[in-house]
Parts: C-alpha cells; sequence; structure tokens
C-alpha cells in the first residue's frame, strides 16, 4: 500500500496530536486538579474532549483521503480540523493554565472552523 503525500502528513499530525492529546490530558488529571477551580478544570477538559474527538476525526479523514486521493476539498477540510482543533483546544488549555479569561474569546473560533471543516467534509465524501 502506497500513501500520498497528503496522507501521509496528516496521518503524522494526528499520531502527534493524539500523543499530544494523552500528555495534556494527564497533565490536566495530575497537574492542574490541585491547583484551579473545578470550573477550570471542566473547561480544561473540555478542550481535552474535542482534541481527542477531532483528532480521532482527523485519522477518519485520512481515510477518506486515501479512498479520494485527488479531493482538494478533503485536504482543505484536514486542515481546517487541525487549525480549528489547535484554537479551539490550545484556547482553552492556555485560559486555564495562564489564566487568561480574554482567551475565551477565541475559543468559537475554533469551533467554526470545526463545523466548516466536518460539513465540508461530507460535501467532499457526497459530491467528489
Amino acid at each position: 500500500m502506497t500513501l500520498n503525500k497528503n496522507v501521509k502528513l496528516f496521518l503524522t499530525i494526528s499520531s502527534i496530536m493524539m500523543a499530544l492529546a494523552i500528555a495534556i490530558g494527564a497533565f490536566g488529571a495530575h497537574g492542574l486538579k490541585s491547583i484551579v477551580s473545578e470550573s477550570l478544570l471542566t473547561t480544561y477538559n473540555t478542550g481535552v474532549e474535542y482534541h481527542f474527538y477531532n483528532t480521532l476525526g482527523l485519522f477518519a479523514a485520512c481515510f477518506i483521503m486515501y479512498l479520494k486521493p485527488n479531493s482538494k476539498k478533503v485536504v482543505v477540510a484536514s486542515w481546517l480540523i487541525l487549525i480549528g482543533m489547535i484554537i479551539f483546544s490550545f484556547s482553552l488549555y492556555l485560559l486555564v493554565i495562564l489564566n487568561l479569561p480574554i482567551l475565551g474569546a477565541i475559543t468559537p473560533i475554533g469551533g467554526t472552523l470545526l463545523i466548516i471543516a466536518w460539513i465540508l467534509l461530507s460535501i467532499s465524501i457526497y459530491k467528489d
């Protein structure tokens, strides 16, 4: 089985993002639990959950990319998933760790990109 450049890239990125999700989740469970409020820990865990879910989704997008190697929409959707996940989850991580509530203002940008990405992926599956 030969993987094209984009599939290799996104499988590598997905693997790294999953390792990060595990490490960041463990840090929250063990390192932050005793130093932040329950409310902030819930916020942090929301970032971890979305990080995990969308990393699994990025793996699925790699599978679709493999099946549809000429679909530019799948590649664009994958980039949007990655960027949206980073903006959404990492803004929540930094909001909690740095105690900067203003970062919550950019979290919806990441969420919006994720919504657009998943709609674009569904369009590419149906139309291409």
